[in-house]
C-alpha cells in the first residue's frame, strides 16, 4: 500500500512539472515563403527595388508591366494570366512573374482586388507604370540608389512573411548576403541601426542592402507580421551574423 501511494504522488508530479516546462517556452518564430524563384544573374546592369499598390475594381481587368516582380495578395482575388498559365490568388498568396513575360489581371468576386507588387529592375525603367487603367497604381518606395554589392552567378529570389512572437528581445546584429525590402504588415517593430533603435510601424518599408548591420525585435504585446522581398547569392544563407567581412 504504502509503495501505491508514494507510486501516484510521483506520477501526478509529472504533469505540473512539464506544463510548467512548456510555458516557460517562448512561441518560435514563423517564415512562410509565399513566392520562390531563382535568377540566372543580376549584374547585366545595375537594379533597383521597387514597391507598388495595385487596386483593382470588381471585375476589372489590367496588364502588368514585364519585370521582375512578385505579386502578394492583400484582399479579394485576383486571377493573373501569365502567357497561358492562369492562377488565382487569394489574401496572402503570392506569385512569382518573370521579366519580359506579359501578364493580365483580374478582380474576382464582387470586390475590389488589392495587391501588393515587389519589384526588381534596372534604372531605366523604375518610371514605368506597374500596371494599366483601369487599375489604380500608388508607388510605396524605390530604391535611391542600385543594390550594392551584387556578384556574378545565380541568386534567389523570395518573398518570406515573417512573424515575431509578442515580446520577443532584439536578435543578434546581423546582415544580408544580398538585399533585402521589408514591409511591415501588423505589429510595431523595433529596428536597431548603428545603436539606434526606430519603432517600424504597419505600412512601413525598411531597404536592407549588404553592408547595413542591424537587428529586429518586437516588444509589443500583439505579433508582428512584416514580408521580406530577397534576394541572395544561391547556395548562401539570406542572413549572415555580424558585419560583413572588410575587403582587403
Amino acid at each position: 500500500m504504502r509503495f501505491g501511494v508514494t507510486g501516484l504522488l510521483l506520477l501526478g508530479a509529472m504533469p505540473i512539472g512539464a506544463a510548467a516546462q512548456t510555458a516557460a517556452t517562448p512561441p518560435p518564430i514563423t517564415r512562410t515563403v509565399v513566392a520562390v524563384s531563382k535568377l540566372p544573374g543580376v549584374t547585366d546592369a545595375p537594379l533597383h527595388f521597387k514597391s507598388m499598390r495595385i487596386v483593382l475594381p470588381a471585375g476589372a481587368a489590367s496588364a502588368v508591366a514585364t519585370a521582375i516582380c512578385i505579386l502578394y495578395q492583400v484582399s479579394g482575388t485576383t486571377e493573373v494570366v501569365v502567357g497561358s498559365d492562369t492562377r488565382i490568388l487569394n489574401p496572402g498568396d503570392g506569385l512569382f512573374i518573370a521579366g519580359g513575360k506579359p501578364a493580365m489581371l483580374k478582380a474576382g468576386g464582387a470586390e475590389p482586388s488589392t495587391l501588393l507588387n515587389f519589384l526588381l529592375l534596372p534604372a531605366t525603367e523604375l518610371d514605368r507604370s506597374a500596371a494599366a487603367a483601369p487599375a489604380a497604381v500608388t508607388e510605396l518606395y524605390r530604391t535611391a540608389a542600385p543594390i550594392p554589392d551584387l556578384k556574378p552567378g545565380a541568386y534567389d529570389i523570395n518573398l518570406t512573411r515573417v512573424t515575431f512572437p509578442p515580446q520577443m528581445a532584439s536578435n543578434p546584429p546581423h546582415h544580408r548576403s544580398g538585399a533585402a525590402l521589408y514591409y511591415i504588415i501588423s505589429g510595431t517593430g523595433a529596428n536597431t541601426i548603428d545603436g539606434n533603435t526606430i519603432a517600424r510601424q504597419p505600412g512601413t518599408l525598411v531597404y536592407e542592402p549588404y553592408d547595413l548591420v542591424h537587428q529586429w525585435g518586437n516588444p509589443g504585446t500583439e505579433p508582428l507580421t512584416f514580408l521580406a522581398f530577397n534576394i541572395n547569392p544561391e547556395g548562401v544563407a539570406a542572413v549572415l551574423p555580424g558585419a560583413p567581412a572588410k575587403t582587403p
